[in-house]
């Protein structure tokens, strides 16, 4: 059974020597810009705490050409993001969980725009 959202926590500066506090098991996690709110990274897999680990925000030669068509960098410092998680009892619960919560993000964006698109202005 999918549990609820942790609170959000701000990713450790790898200088300070913390860790990520995140569940050992399948699950769900959500990594989010601190100002802008934006998603940076979303999805389910067998062991939250190593995905999240792994993830790979910024330098590169992939940012080098993001900025030459018009899409630089969005976090140029790890304390710039913060993540969330959702552990589940199962690999595929934490799919199904995944793409549950993806279409309901995408059905609140879509109300979102089609709201703003029909005030006067």
């Amino acid at each position: 059974m999918i549990r609820n959202w942790s609170s959000w926590k701000r990713f450790p500066d790898a200088d300070s020597g913390e860790a990520v506090e995140a569940p050992i098991c399948p699950g769900v996690y959500e990594v989010r810009h601190t100002v802008s709110g934006r998603t940076v990274a979303f999805g389910s897999t067998a062991n939250v705490a190593r995905s999240l680990s792994k993830l790979k925000f910024s330098g590169g030669v992939a940012n080098k050409i993001g900025r030459f068509f018009g899409r630089g960098v969005l976090v140029r410092r790890l304390p710039d993001l913060e993540y969330r998680t959702c552990a589940a009892s199962s690999r595929s619960e934490a799919r199904a969980a995944a793409c549950r919560l993806l279409g309901l993000k995408q059905a609140a964006w879509c109300k979102r725009v089609l709201v703003s698109a029909q005030r006067p202005g």
